[in-house]
């Protein structure tokens, strides 16, 4: 696969599959799977009210606040506070997930895998990174503040653009913000 490149502005929003919100698609495999039959996805959401996440069966999910003063998860009844921007909160789609917003809207970034078939590990970078992806994984570089240049290719990423590199793509990425490194591992590579 060759390197891919996702800009913000050429992603369409879609409903929820509760119905409650809005969400844009940054990347998805199988390539036009929706919200049933994806192997893994990737995306922004904007959280406009508290209430009820969509339940989805044999998913791990990864969400990171972007914007706005963030929210409160309660999951299976434990109780979650991301008030800060910028720090990944790992839990399984299975799960009763409840959302009170502290204090008004916000923007999320949302990652979910098929846990039988793929693991993704989210992490933040606000400098220069080496991205190397192993045999059986992919990573995908999502900026959610700032800009972010790949080195080889002379590429700028602008706010919520994102390229897609497996292996092979191995690039330098100067990050001028935050940027969402996905590492996103096939299980049958485990």
């Amino acid at each position: 696969m060759a390197l891919q490149v996702l800009r913000a502005q050429e992603r369409t929003p879609a409903p929820w599959k509760n119905g409650g919100g809005v969400t844009t698609e940054v990347a998805a495999r199988p390539e036009g799977t929706g919200t049933g039959d994806f192997l893994w996805r990737v995306s922004i959401a904007d959280v406009a009210q508290s209430g009820p996440f969509s339940v989805f069966e044999g998913v791990d999910r990864t969400i990171t606040v972007v914007d706005g003063p963030g929210m409160a998860l309660t999951v299976d009844g434990t109780p979650h506070v991301m008030a800060a921007p910028y720090e990944p909160f790992a839990f399984s789609g299975d799960s009763d997930t409840q959302c009170e917003l502290l204090g008004g809207p916000i923007v999320d970034f949302n990652v979910m895998v098929r846990r039988a078939d793929a693991t993704a590990r989210v992490r933040i970078v606000r400098d220069r990174v080496a991205v190397r992806p192993e045999a059986g994984t992919c990573v995908l570089a999502v900026v959610l503040k700032g800009s972010a240049a790949l080195g080889r290719e002379s590429i700028r990423l602008d706010r919520l653009d994102a390229a897609l590199l497996a292996e092979g793509d191995a690039d330098d990425i100067d990050v001028d913000g935050h940027l969402a490194l996905v590492t996103i591992t096939d299980r049958g590579s485990d």
